[in-house]
């Protein structure tokens, strides 16, 4: 559960990111201002305050997320994918800026549209320098899905408790977590 946790977090991150990472470069102010923002909320905050907010507040306030859909896996998809986004817009759009300009200019001068120039040219690039900080955030947020155990999504460390609190024994199932934690 923590690995199929992590995975699909992480591919959703990605996806909200790089839309947070152009709208930080936008041109307009405003939409620079919503990203900041977003940035400057989820960044700014402890991860378990959000998966609280998500789990017990979120669904007093729409009845949407008060139907049986809404498991803790959902919640704790919700939380650690827009927490995640946050830290990768911020890689995505220093991947982006590394570029160099002059491969903009030169997308221009061959008539390539601003979508085309970075569908083809800025973000295949970028994609080189954002892999390894990538690779980082995935073990990061590999690390926050126990978290996830507060809200009773039973994963690994959730799994180690509930041994110790059974039989009695704490050396051998966290140890046993702790492994596993280091081997994925």
């Amino acid at each position: 559960t923590a690995l199929e946790l992590t995975i699909v977090a992480l591919a959703t991150a990605i996806m909200i990111g790089f839309f947070v990472a152009l709208g930080s470069i936008s041109q307009r102010r405003s939409v620079r201002i919503v990203t900041w923002i977003y940035n400057w909320l989820f960044r700014a905050t402890p991860t378990l305050l959000q998966l609280y907010f998500v789990w017990y507040a979120l669904p007093t306030w729409s009845h949407i997320f008060a139907q049986s859909w809404f498991t803790p896996f959902m919640a704790a998809w919700i939380t650690l994918s827009l927490n995640e986004a946050a830290y990768m817009s911020e890689i995505i759009r220093a991947g982006l800026l590394s570029v160099d300009p002059g491969q903009e200019l030169a997308g221009r001068a061959l008539g390539m549209t601003r979508r085309q120039i970075l569908r083809r040219v800025v973000v295949p690039q970028a994609v080189r320098i954002v892999i390894p900080p990538g690779g980082n955030e995935f073990i990061t947020l590999l690390k926050l899905t126990s978290l996830a155990s507060i809200i009773s999504l039973h994963e690994l460390l959730t799994a180690a408790t509930e041994l110790t609190s059974s039989k009695f024994v704490y050396n051998e199932p966290l140890l046993a977590a702790l492994i596993y934690y280091l081997v994925i």
